[in-house]
């Protein structure tokens, strides 16, 4: 106890002192050795590490935000380029239409010609067997006034009129 008794925290004897003074640099100086040079090392690894972290994200932003651009070009272009087939489409379908168009109207035309032709050739038909009953009737009435004509020639007057009243009448 008397050994207690001397000892003052306030008052510290220039021994104790110098003792307490020498450990604390001897453990500084094997703190530094052991373990300051490795913390350093570890606290400036997670500096590089951290900083190479963050340039990693910025180049991933970068690069993300070059990818959106591009997927933005991209879908433009699609859009662009649907655009242009759904035009091509349309110019299909009209010249389609078209082409339907003008092959009906030549069809039309070429039925039309035929029909009008098969007209014309009925027509012709029609007038010739006209022409022929026309002329197998003048021959029926010629003959008919040749054989009168020896009875006289009022009478064959007479005979011509009834014949073309006849006529008429048909």
């Amino acid at each position: 106890m008397i050994f207690l008794a001397e000892f003052s925290v306030i008052t510290p004897e220039i021994g104790l002192l110098f003792w307490t003074t020498i450990i604390f640099l001897v453990v500084w100086f094997l703190l530094g050795k052991t373990a300051f040079g490795p913390i350093a090392k570890a606290l400036k690894n997670r500096e590089e590490s951290i900083d190479n972290a963050l340039q990693a994200a910025e180049t991933a932003r970068k690069d993300m935000a070059a990818l959106a651009a591009k997927g933005d070009e991209l879908a433009k272009q699609a859009q662009e380029e649907r655009a242009s087939i759904i035009q091509e489409a349309k110019e299909q379908k009209a010249k389609m239409i078209e082409e339907a168009r003008d092959e009906a109207k030549a069809e039309a035309s070429k039925i039309i010609t035929s029909a009008s032709d098969e007209i014309e050739r009925q027509k012709r038909a029609a007038m010739t067997d006209v022409k022929n009953q026309a002329g197998a009737l003048a021959l029926q009435i010629a003959e008919q006034v040749i054989r009168k004509q020896l009875a006289g020639n009022t009478e064959q007057e007479a005979f011509v009129s009834e014949l073309v009243k006849d006529i008429k009448l048909n």
